[in-house]
Formats: structure tokens, C-alpha cells, sequence
């Protein structure tokens, strides 16, 4: 799974691009280029030339223009929290990277509405703009290191994507490079906008492969009044599944509708001590928000629903503190399933709603045939899952069947009408199963798009476009 370089840049490039960014910010000592090698995907590891860190749309044009002149492949990074191998730098080049630029530029009340910079961290992000009584719904679980650009060139979901949608949903317009170093705007900060094709859209999703994104304008809510929260415990996991879409059947829309299976429980025990119940198969976590009375008129349906769901205990927070104490076991679950391998190989397979039962017998199907620990938690209100395969890298026997697996795992997803992904991209390791889902023709527009944006083929080469048969 690996793939490893040791390129280099002539000096006279070196020199030139230290010349913009500034000397220090120019990377090529083999130790400080080490970091930027590999992002939180396990088994891809690959070291740039050189790292760039501009503090500037200006600078980030020069380095562009630059690299374009010389044939340079650019990898652009937020805070490597990428999960499919995207920031990746597989063919050398320069990585830019921009958590220099971290600027909340502007918060407009009246129209709900913020213009930022992609290196800001997005729980800085919430909790600027929740200050001011606004809301920025998407929520991924490495909010507290992830960068607001890498959100948008991933469009990451979160916890709260079952009633508030994705980062798309949240992004009006872009200030973005090219890959000849021009720089342009797409969208505007006003809420209808349908003049010419939208760019801001095909951008956003496009992992880093059609321009590099140096101003985000994004949407704002207001902050929900109220919120409540639920935890039920199930000890048969198909129980707890087919309550999921029975919840959303019975008229609720909670704002995140989340499900964590045996293993990752076990897990989240050992890790954080919860206190959580022995034997069970499975718990929901369930929170509604809003105005106070559609809280409680939701919370009623959420409590009649539980009723009769067959679970065999739940409770509901009553206080900020119990409910920090419900959440704070979904936080853990990656944090707690990688304590238990070396490694942990983090899928996103997402399907409908009401396939979350079909997907949950396969998954345990898999683990059983390939004699594998998969541990499975996940955004299940909105069918997006994420099975997790404890593995030791370093055993090749295991990792054949993890490979294996997680093919079956692709397929099985694509069989219940589902999909590779659900928001952590296609990057480098999904890229040789993108014909499963999409066909020939489709492959070869969206090559073909790329080809109008890059034609040299210069911007995170080797990801998200797949392999054609």
C-alpha cells in the first residue's frame, strides 16, 4: 500500500520559491518535509520536494505560476487529517500547504454570512461565529484540527448532516487559483445566485484537483435556541439499525442520529470509562434541535419511538453535563478503536437509510469470512457508516485480507444502492474502485473537466479521477 520518493528541486527553483514565501516557510530539509509525507490514511506515505507555506493569495498565485512554468505537481494540504490518502504528495513536487492563512476575514449578522481563509480550523470557526449567536452546521469529527479548506475540498460531512446537510450546502462563493497561477472568483456572498454555471459547486468536492481555494465565503445559521439528547441501548444490533429509519419514518429530523456497534463500544469502555452497560450489541445516539417547543413536540417522538424500539435502556439528557457525557462516547470511538492495532483502516460506505440493516449484516459477514476485527460506528440517520479494520500493517498475510475485505465492503455498499463515499473523497486509496460506481463515460467527462481546469495535469496528480479497465 505504500508508496515511497525521495525527489528533489534544483537550486535555482528552491531558491526562487523561498524568494516568495519567505525562507523559512520553505521546506526541503528531509526532516521537516517528513511531516507533510502522509496524512491520517494509514499504509500511503510519500515525501515532497518541498513544502510551501504561503501567507497569501498573491503568494499562492506566484508559487503556482511558478511551478506551472516548471512542470511541478502541487499537493495542496489544510491539516492532513485527510482519510482517503488525498494529501498524499504520490508524485514528489511541492506540497502547499496553508495553515498560515487563518483568518476569520469578516462575520456579516445581517446576512448571515462569513468570508475566511482556508487555513482556519474549524472548531476556532464555530466557536467565532456561535459567539455572535450564528450557527455553522458541518461538523467532522477531527473539527478541532481540520481546516476549513480541506472541509470544502472534501466536502466533509460531520454528525449533523442528517438534518443540516454537508459543507456544499454551506459554501456561496470561492476565491480559488488555477493551475497557470490566475486567480478567480465563483459565487458571491448574496444567497440566490444563478448567473452562468456553478463553479462554487463543481469546486467544492474536487479534493484539491481543479484549483487551490484561498477565500471561503460560507452561509450561516442562527444558533439553535434549544436541544435535546437521547442514548438508548440495544443488545440486538438489527434492532438498533431498523430504528433508525423508523425515527425518521415517524415524522423526527434530529440533527445528528448517530450509531456505534459492539466493538467500537468495548472500545469506547476501555478508552473513557463511561460506564456504559456489559453485552451490548449496540447503542443510537440522538440529539434534536431547534426552537424550544418543536424541541419538545420532537423529543415526545423520539421518546415514543424508543418505547417501542426494543431497546433495552434509554435515557434522555437532562442537563448540559449529561449530555456532554452522551457525546463524549461518539467522540472516542476512533480515538478508542485505534488503541486496539497498530493501525486502523477508517472506511466511509454510505447507503439508503433503509439499507443500514442489509449493510450491518454485511459487514459483520466480512469480518467473520476474513477473520478480521471491524469495528463499525457512524453517521447512521443520513446511512453513512464507517467500518473500521484493526490491522498491523507490518503483517502482510492480514493486510491481503484487509484488502480483500475492504473491496467487499465497496461492493456490498454498491449492491444496496450505495456509494464509495460519503465525505471523505476518493483521494489516492479509493481511486482504483471509482469504475464500480461510475461508469465509463462519466469517468472520462470528469476527466475531461479536469483537463479544462489543469491541463498539465499539475494539481494533486494521481487522485479522485479513478483507473478506466
Amino acid at each position: 500500500m505504500a508508496v515511497q520518493r525521495e525527489p528533489s528541486l534544483s537550486p535555482g527553483l528552491r531558491q526562487q520559491l523561498a524568494k516568495i514565501v519567505g525562507a523559512e516557510y520553505c521546506l526541503t530539509d528531509p526532516v521537516a518535509r517528513e511531516s507533510y509525507a502522509y496524512d491520517s490514511t494509514p499504509g500511503y506515505r510519500a515525501f515532497p520536494a518541498a513544502v510551501l507555506l504561503p501567507a497569501s493569495t498573491e503568494e499562492v498565485a506566484e508559487v503556482v505560476r511558478l511551478c506551472a512554468e516548471a512542470g511541478l505537481g502541487i499537493t495542496p494540504r489544510g491539516a492532513g487529517t485527510n482519510l482517503s490518502g488525498g494529501t498524499v504528495p504520490v508524485d514528489g513536487g511541492v506540497v502547499i500547504c496553508f495553515t498560515r492563512m487563518q483568518k476569520i476575514l469578516s462575520v456579516d449578522l445581517a446576512n448571515q454570512t462569513a468570508v475566511v481563509e482556508p487555513g482556519v480550523v474549524t472548531a476556532h470557526f464555530h466557536q467565532a461565529v456561535e459567539a455572535q449567536g450564528l450557527f455553522f452546521p458541518p461538523d467532522p469529527g477531527s473539527q478541532s484540527v481540520s481546516t476549513l479548506g480541506g472541509n470544502v475540498a472534501e466536502n466533509a460531512g460531520g454528525l449533523r448532516g442528517l438534518k443540516y446537510g454537508v459543507t456544499r450546502d454551506y459554501v456561496l462563493g470561492l476565491e480559488a487559483v488555477l493551475a497557470d497561477g490566475s486567480v478567480i472568483q465563483t459565487g458571491s456572498q448574496t444567497l440566490k445566485n444563478v448567473t452562468g454555471y456553478n463553479l462554487t459547486q463543481l469546486l467544492c468536492g474536487s479534493e484539491g484537483t481543479l484549483a487551490l481555494f484561498t477565500k471561503l465565503i460560507l452561509r450561516l445559521l442562527p444558533r439553535p435556541a434549544a436541544r435535546r439528547s437521547f442514548l438508548a441501548y440495544f443488545t440486538d444490533i438489527e434492532r438498533a439499525a431498523v430504528t433508525v429509519p423508523t425515527l425518521v419514518e415517524a415524522g423526527v429530523l434530529p440533527a445528528t442520529l448517530e450509531i456505534m456497534d459492539r466493538i467500537t463500544l468495548q472500545a469506547v469502555e476501555e478508552f473513557a470509562h463511561l460506564g456504559l452497560p456489559p453485552g451490548l450489541a449496540a447503542m443510537l445516539l440522538i440529539e434534536v434541535d431547534g426552537q424550544p417547543a418543536q424541541v419538545e413536540a420532537e423529543a415526545a417522538m423520539v421518546e415514543a419511538v424508543l418505547s417501542r424500539s426494543g431497546a433495552s435502556e434509554w435515557q434522555a439528557a437532562r442537563d448540559e453535563s449529561t449530555r456532554e457525557r452522551i457525546w463524549s462516547a461518539r467522540r472516542a470511538a476512533l480515538a478508542a478503536l485505534s488503541r486496539r492495532r497498530p493501525a486502523t483502516i477508517l472506511e466511509d460506505v454510505t447507503v439508503p437509510r433503509g439499507q443500514i440493516p442489509a449493510m450491518f449484516a454485511a459487514i459483520e459477514s466480512i469480518a467473520s469470512r476474513y477473520q478480521l476485527e471491524i469495528g463499525t460506528f457512524g453517521h447512521a440517520g443520513d446511512g453513512n457508516l464507517h467500518p473500521t479494520i484493526l490491522c498491523d500493517l507490518r503483517d502482510q498475510e492480514q493486510i491481503s485480507r484487509v484488502e480483500a475485505a475492504v473491496a467487499e465492503l465497496f461492493d456490498a455498499a454498491l449492491a444496496l444502492g450505495g456509494v464509495l463515499s460519503g465525505e471523505h473523497g476518493i483521494g489516492l486509496a479509493k481511486n482504483r474502485f471509482l469504475h464500480r460506481q461510475l461508469d465509463r463515460t462519466v469517468i472520462t467527462l470528469q476527466r475531461e473537466i479536469k483537463r479544462v481546469f489543469d491541463p498539465q495535469g499539475l494539481l494533486n496528480p494521481g487522485k479522485a479521477l479513478g483507473v478506466i479497465p
